[in-house]
């Protein structure tokens, strides 16, 4: 009976997802009349009504709504109680759901891997790369387990661990000296071509800001929603760019230029839902991560 009630709830919250039975069959793969008689089975051992049917889309009564914020939060227990059995504490497997905004591809994502796969090569990464908000809301409906992102006023229900400070500053493609460059005028920007992120990066938000607060104008030639074709084309012609400072560390042929007065700081720090089980593989990865952050010389947080 266990196994036929989880499809009950699988099936309710489908047709509550849908606010139709045809669509909700078609998605779980089964026929409508199958999906009808098992919530009408449903309801009748409840002994309430959890669907209204009367209008042109199926909606959850009050009933209905109470039921199914349970079944959900349910539905996701279990599914962390199945990663709980299956967790290995020795490492020798285990799986890991990481989301990270954009601009961390570009400097931090290729390091931790390949310390991951150093350290626990039977540990499997499914990494997705998103927006801070998307990444906050899939910790909260556990399909991912750790985030990195930006400090700030986080969605209820998530937490946060403070990892690093990020700097960013002006990049060029210019040869680089031994010597650090001399901190560049934010109104000299206005003599500078610059290629910049596009205006979906929260990043660029952070740039703009910056802009408007000291009335600088500066001449924006490219923008691009990608932080490869950002390093290539400063790279290859004589525009700059505004990215962390951490991108050239690996990128000899890039250059930072702080610039006067600089761009605010901000709090890198590790996301995950309040209260959500901890894998090993969870664990192991968090405190690589805090590692590789001190080996590669990251300033601490304040």
């Amino acid at each position: 009976m266990a196994v036929l009630e989880l499809r009950h709830l699988r099936y309710l919250l489908a047709v509550a997802e849908h606010g139709n039975f045809t669509r909700a069959a078609e998605d779980l793969h089964i026929s409508q009349p199958t999906l009808s008689q098992q919530i009408k089975q449903l309801e009748r051992g409840l002994g309430v009504q959890l669907l209204d049917r009367t209008g042109r889309t199926v909606r959850l009564t009050d009933a209905g709504a109470v039921y199914t914020d349970h079944a959900r939060r349910a539905l996701r227990d279990l599914a962390a109680a199945e990663r709980a059995v299956h967790d290995v504490q020795d490492l020798s497997r285990g799986h890991l759901r990481l989301g990270v905004t954009p601009t961390f591809t570009a400097y931090l994502v290729g390091p931790l891997i390949a310390e991951l796969h150093a350290r626990h090569p039977g540990i499997s990464l499914a990494l997705t790369e998103t927006t801070q908000d998307r990444i906050e809301a899939a910790l909260l409906a556990d399909d991912l387990d750790l985030g990195i992102a930006f400090t700030g006023v986080h969605l209820p229900g998530v937490t946060s661990t403070p990892l690093f400070t990020e700097t960013l500053g002006l990049v060029t493609g210019t040869h680089r000296s031994r010597r650090r460059p001399e901190p560049l005028p934010v109104q000299a920007l206005k003599d500078v071509q610059l290629a910049l992120l596009s205006g979906d990066f929260a990043t660029r938000t952070h740039i703009d800001a910056y802009f408007a607060r000291h009335r600088a104008a500066p001449r924006i030639a490219v923008e691009a929603n990608s932080i490869q074709a950002l390093t290539e084309i400063v790279r290859r012609t004589s525009l700059a760019t505004v990215l962390p400072d951490a991108v050239t560390h690996d990128h000899p042929h890039l250059t930072p230029v702080p610039l006067d007065p600089p761009l605010p700081p901000r709090t890198v720090t590790l996301l995950y839902r309040e209260g959500a089980y901890r894998s090993a593989a969870t664990r192991a990865f968090a405190e690589l991560t805090h590692d590789l952050i001190q080996t590669r010389g990251y300033t601490p947080p304040p």
